[in-house]
């Protein structure tokens, strides 16, 4: 479910957690259409039968792929009802902090870092923090980047 919210008036929230994610799964089909359109068949992703002597035991999912998923987690949580269009501007930073193993579920938690109006556009930082099911720490960090017309 997303939350609607008012792009102009998430000046407001900055310091905030404004938005958790719902829960994800990453399954090997996702893992495996990922390394197909990056081509990167490394085996630790797309070979489980290998994978099961590897250092997690399990096929992990690229952290490109979990980095990926910004715009679809944060599209699921929030609706922005005063926008005419997003784009993603960029990262500042970006850490891949634990591997996401194959049947993992993720979510993210979006903390408005900064909001700026530049003439018809707003321009936002979000850390993002991506979460593991059951895991205490994060997947992945990240200071992303973010322009809103209204």
């Amino acid at each position: 479910m997303t939350d609607a919210l008012s792009v102009t008036q998430l000046r407001s929230r900055v310091g905030e957690e404004v938005g958790v994610s719902p829960w994800l799964e990453i399954d090997q089909a996702r893992i495996d259409r990922f390394a197909e359109a990056i081509d990167d068949p490394q085996w630790i992703h797309v070979d489980p039968a290998r994978a099961k002597s590897g250092p997690f035991g399990t096929t992990i999912a690229h952290g490109f792929l979990t980095l990926s998923l910004l715009s679809h987690l944060i599209e699921s949580t929030f609706a922005f009802d005063d926008r005419k269009m997003g784009v993603n501007y960029g990262l500042n930073k970006v850490r891949f902090t634990a591997p996401v193993p194959v049947g993992s579920r993720v979510r993210a938690r979006f903390v408005l870092g900064s909001w700026e109006r530049k003439d018809d556009m707003i321009q936002t930082v979000w850390n993002v923090t991506i979460e593991r099911e059951g895991s205490d720490k994060p997947v992945l960090v990240a200071e992303w980047i973010g322009r809103s017309y209204v």
